[in-house]
C-alpha cells in the first residue's frame, strides 16, 4: 500500500509582491490619510493616502487606495478645482463645505481639502 501526502506549497508572484511593497512604501511616505470610499467599500473612511507632486504641468495628486489601486488628479487654476489626470473618466466635483470638496471618479469617492470660491454676484 502506497501513501501519498500532499504538501502545501505557496506559490509566490514576484511582480505582485513588488507592487505591494511599492504601494506600502508610498503609503508610508504619503502626507496623510484622506476620507474616501474605494471601489467596493461601503462607506467613507480615512483609508486612502495622498501624495502631492509639483511638475511643470501643475500640481498632481495621487490618491492611493488600501488595495494598491490609485487615481491621479490635476489641480486646476481655472476654478474647476481638479480634473482627472489618468484615464477617460471625468471627475465630478461637488463642494461640501467652505474648505472641502467631494470628488467622484468612476466608482470611487474622495473628500479633499480645497478652497471653495463662491461665485461673484452679477453687477
Amino acid at each position: 500500500m502506497l501513501l501519498a501526502t500532499a504538501c502545501n506549497v505557496e506559490v509566490r508572484d514576484k511582480a505582485a509582491e513588488a507592487r505591494e511593497k511599492a504601494h506600502k512604501q508610498a503609503i508610508e511616505k504619503a502626507e496623510g490619510r484622506i476620507e474616501c470610499v474605494p471601489p467596493g467599500a461601503p462607506q467613507y473612511a480615512f483609508v486612502c493616502a495622498i501624495d502631492r507632486v509639483q511638475s511643470q504641468d501643475g500640481l498632481f495628486l495621487t490618491l492611493r487606495h488600501p488595495d494598491g489601486g490609485f487615481r491621479r488628479l490635476l489641480v486646476t487654476r481655472d476654478g474647476r478645482g481638479v480634473v482627472a489626470a489618468d484615464g477617460a473618466e471625468q471627475a465630478i466635483i461637488t463642494p461640501i463645505a467652505a474648505d472641502r470638496i467631494e470628488v467622484v471618479l468612476g466608482d470611487a469617492r474622495y473628500r479633499l481639502p480645497a478652497t471653495v470660491r463662491q461665485p461673484k454676484p452679477a453687477p
